[in-house]
């Protein structure tokens, strides 16, 4: 009887815990058995090994082969357990020595020619890896992922005979330690591109220094997706851990790397047609949805009503919490889900209400309908409501004069961000209720105007807090540390649906014009 064990990791939601793989050789009929809750893909394994074995020109061992995957109780699945499974039967059968190869993980998908091809999720092993002092062996597909981890160690292998000499040390594998990248030149749309749209530009402006969720209102062809798009150029770069944190997500799903987008925030845009599932992640094994790999980044709803209602619930904790859980009959999973939500909608269902031409034919009952598919619940979660209104033709013509560019308005941002940074750690859309008795101190004639405010409206708490934030990210952009009446007036008026809902009115102020 022999043994031998090597070291490897699963993919378990955004944790990448240690596998250790058990080979026994024992005397009996020829058979090959794989135990430790293996999925289908991790079965077929024996043979892929197999054929890469016996094409390396190894002996294949003749006894009965235990490959055990512990812990037994936690599922296994994907490819990635080739590599470590064929180097522990050949550790088991004395072809090669294991010396080499302690304190080290393997990863891979075998090909039947030995050929090391790449698995998902290897930033995160990579991860998992630097916490213990354990070095990696990666596919070269991994390598640039597993490498953004500046306390990993990391070789690549192409193929199995490459991993064979680095057992026998006839040609050990060079180990290289991760290096911190720079952030990548942004390559944003222009906000000066945006012509007219004071009132949107400065709302966009509001949300992007507070980190705070938008619904654009108007007809089509107003610059709504537009102003959306322009968002990220006005955003600070990522963190490197925050960097780290959107790879991550995106090693999961087996997306590429992209290097040229390194630690600039992502920009999601899903298709009015996608599935709950697809927004917040699921599936048999569970994998990330949309608002997962918008995590530290934008997610834009076009034509916000068009989204299935139920699609557009299951935002709610979420949009709360900045994680989601999944939940499985086996397993809970949690994903990360801090996004800053932007959203767009036209005012009817054909999109005139209020044109000056007197275009729009819909009925107060398809309007009321239409507005419907968005709950109350989703919509007192956005904290600014904000038309945007067409704009007059001389407007659209000229050079732009006077227009600011994103870059001039990214510095405002960035000062407000770094204001909110020091006085909270937070962006001031993340403050909860006890840090905004804190820092969200407004004036008594400030706090008399919101009060008012709040009781003529009909606003939620969560709606009043919501306004207290944006007062607070106002104030911030202009230099001040207490709320004023300014602030608070301004932040009211952002909310658009809000003051509709108190006037009893469905159609809002004309949309026309500029």
């Amino acid at each position: 009887m022999a043994m031998a064990t090597v070291l490897s990791r699963a993919q378990h939601g955004m944790d990448a815990p240690q596998v250790r793989v058990e080979v026994d050789i024992s005397n009996g009929l020829p058979a090959f058995t794989i135990v430790g809750l293996p999925e289908a893909v991790v079965k077929e394994s024996k043979d892929r090994v197999r054929a890469a074995i016996a094409n390396c020109n190894f002996e294949m061992p003749a006894g009965r082969i235990t490959v055990n995957l512990s812990p037994a109780d936690l599922p296994k699945e994907g490819g990635r357990f080739d590599l470590p499974i064929a180097l522990g039967i050949l550790l088991a059968s004395g072809q090669l020595p294991g010396a080499n190869l302690e304190c080290c993980e393997l990863y891979g998908e075998l090909s039947l020619s030995g050929e090391v091809r790449p698995v998902k999720g290897a930033l995160l092993s990579a991860l998992a890896a630097s916490r213990v002092g354990h070095s990696l062996i990666v596919p070269p597909a991994n390598a640039q992922e597993a490498q953004l981890v500046t306390q990993c160690r990391v070789a690549v292998a192409t193929h199995l005979l490459e991993v064979a000499a680095h057992a026998t040390q006839s040609r050990t594998l060079s180990f290289k330690a991760g290096e911190s990248l720079p952030a990548a030149t942004a390559n944003a749309l222009d906000l000066g591109d945006v012509r007219g749209q004071q009132h949107a530009r400065r709302a966009l402006e509001i949300a992007a220094a507070g980190q705070h969720s938008l619904l654009f209102i108007g007809p089509p062809g107003t610059g709504k997706s537009m102003l959306a798009q322009r968002l990220p150029g006005l955003l600070p770069p990522m963190s490197e851990q925050e960097a780290l944190e959107v790879a991550a997500v995106r090693s999961i799903c087996g997306a590429a790397l992209r290097l040229d987008e390194w630690r600039i925030r992502p920009f999601r845009s899903p298709h009015h047609t996608a599935s709950a599932i697809a927004l917040v992640g699921g599936g048999a094994m569970p994998r990330p949805g949309e608002i997962s790999l918008a995590h530290n980044g934008v997610l834009f709803l076009d034509e916000l009503p068009e989204f299935g209602r139920r699609v557009l619930e299951v935002l709610r904790e979420p949009m709360e919490n900045g994680y989601i859980t999944v939940s499985r009959a086996a397993q809970q999973l949690e994903f990360p889900a801090s996004f800053q939500l932007i959203a767009a909608m036209n005012p009817c269902p054909c999109g005139y209400l209020g044109d000056s031409q007197g275009r729009c034919r819909c009925s107060l009952d398809k309007i009321e309908k239409y507005r419907a598919r968005i709950s109350g619940p989703v919509l007192d979660r956005l904290d600014m409501h904000v038309e945007v209104p067409r704009v007059a033709p001389h407007a659209l013509h000229g050079e732009g004069a006077g227009i600011e560019s994103s870059a001039v308005v990214a510095e405002r941002v960035r000062c407000a961000r770094e204001l909110q940074s020091a006085r909270q750690g937070k962006a001031n859309a993340r403050l909860g209720n006890r840090e905004m008795t804190m820092h969200c101190r407004a004036s008594r004639q400030a706090a008399a105007m919101l009060e008012r405010a709040t009781a003529a409206l009909g606003l939620s708490a969560r709606a009043h807090h919501r306004i207290l934030r944006v007062a607070r990210t106002i104030a911030d952009l202009a230099g001040t540390d207490e709320i004023g009446e300014n602030q608070v007036g301004e932040a009211i008026a952002l909310r658009r649906f809000d003051r509709s809902r108190a006037n009893g009115a469905v159609t809002p102020s004309p949309v026309s014009g500029g």
